[in-house]
């Protein structure tokens, strides 16, 4: 998420506290996730895609340094929340979730609002992108990235990024990247293409597209001049 710039305009005495954006995490299994907790509000933290099922953490030796972490069972998530008075700088914990994985939670402790933390494990993105794949053969797989695309339909498990600026020229045509989907076994780009010639133009696959290409097709094949249309191509994922 991108948050801007805040200006905070505080009276006489006040102590004023600019908020945080709700807090995203990456983190692999048995990883540690750093993190910001509320000192004066509840802490949730969600895992996307899967839900936590056991906590471990150790007993502080006063009420007034102990913290409360709760998994509420319905959607999975854990809550966390510090007594008036906490004097630790930080609170850490352990948690496990239903598929499997341990996360080692460092929060630190600020004077804040609520927080909200979202965990994402790019091991359990890869499994769910790769079942995707995997509930049809290779070629028709690609044929439904390239239905995905065409819609602006989000896919199981696949990473999408739209990056900016990235323009090429292929002869009179103009080439430019607006979308990119990331799985396990394929990759599947949304180009669009420009007709920068005089001339109309017939666009022709083998020109266009790549050596290894599963499944490639057009909004339309001619272009005026000028003329604009997309392309969907879809071809092994070769990593980053």
């Amino acid at each position: 998420m991108i948050r801007s710039s805040l200006t905070v305009f505080c009276v006489s005495a006040c102590l004023c506290t600019p908020a945080l954006a709700d807090q995203f995490k990456m983190a692999a299994d048995n990883s540690k996730v750093e993190c910001v907790a509320s000192r004066r509000d509840l802490t949730r933290i969600s895992l996307v895609g899967d839900q936590f099922a056991g906590l471990q953490k150790m007993a502080g030796g006063t009420p007034y340094n102990d913290f409360s972490v709760v998994n509420e069972p319905v959607r999975g998530d854990i809550y966390l929340s510090v007594p008036e008075g906490f004097a630790p700088a930080s609170i850490n914990f352990f948690a496990t979730s239903k598929k499997g994985f341990v996360y080692k939670f460092v929060c630190q402790v600020q004077e804040t609002e609520a927080q909200q933390i979202f965990v994402t494990n790019p091991a359990l993105t890869e499994q769910e992108a790769r079942e995707w794949e995997e509930e049809t053969p290779l070629r028709s797989t690609a044929v439904r990235l390239i239905q995905a695309m065409a819609t602006a339909a989000t896919v199981e498990g696949y990473r999408l990024r739209q990056p900016a600026g990235m323009s090429s020229n292929l002869g009179s045509l103009g080439l430019t990247l607006i979308a990119e989907y990331r799985g396990s076994q394929l990759l599947g780009k949304s180009i669009r293409i420009t007709n920068k010639a005089s001339a109309p133009v017939t666009l022709n696959e083998a020109s266009l597209a790549p050596v290894g290409t599963l499944a490639v097709t057009f909004a339309a094949s001619t272009l005026a001049a000028g003329e604009s249309t997309m392309m969907w191509l879809v071809g092994p994922n070769g990593g980053e």
